[in-house]
């Protein structure tokens, strides 16, 4: 059985099929996958088409509410500072990504969000979970862009 963190991959990879920065994301509540994503912004014409708030509109639809405060969050990529304030807002219990992002991640880099003391929610965080395979994928995405 695939990881959680692999379904994220997986996301991320259809992401990059369809010519989008490779980011997935699955959200899970009780061990069951409620929502998954990945990049839309292009397909979508949406600069808010992040992996991260697709999947968490999704899980608040599934759910009926908008408040997931037994869920988890899994992501191949360190969230951006939008994505951060998502997660809080919408009390996301675990946030686990996968690579570090020092140019806009705002997670453990950047703005640190869930450090601000504006900050309402701060979801236990847990990066580098599969690191290695995330990376190797926006790496290999962005080489091939630069041709």
């Amino acid at each position: 059985m695939p990881s959680l963190m692999d379904l994220a991959l997986q996301e991320a990879r259809a992401a990059q099929a369809a010519s989008e920065v490779p980011v997935g994301c699955a959200i899970v509540r009780d061990g069951t996958v409620i929502a998954q994503a990945g990049n839309r912004t292009l397909r979508d014409h949406d600069p808010t088409a992040h992996a991260e708030l697709l999947a968490i509109r999704a899980a608040a639809a599934a759910l009926g509410s908008e408040r997931l405060t037994d869920c988890d969050l899994y992501v191949t990529l360190e969230p951006c500072a939008m994505c951060a304030a998502a997660i809080s807002f919408a009390r996301i219990r675990r946030l686990y990504y996968g690579a570090p992002d020092p140019k806009g991640g705002a997670v453990e880099h950047g703005v640190r969000f869930f450090t601000s003391p504006t900050c309402h929610h701060r979801p236990e965080v847990y990066g580098g979970i599969n690191e290695g395979d995330a990376a190797a994928l926006l790496r290999g995405f962005f080489a091939a862009r630069r041709g």
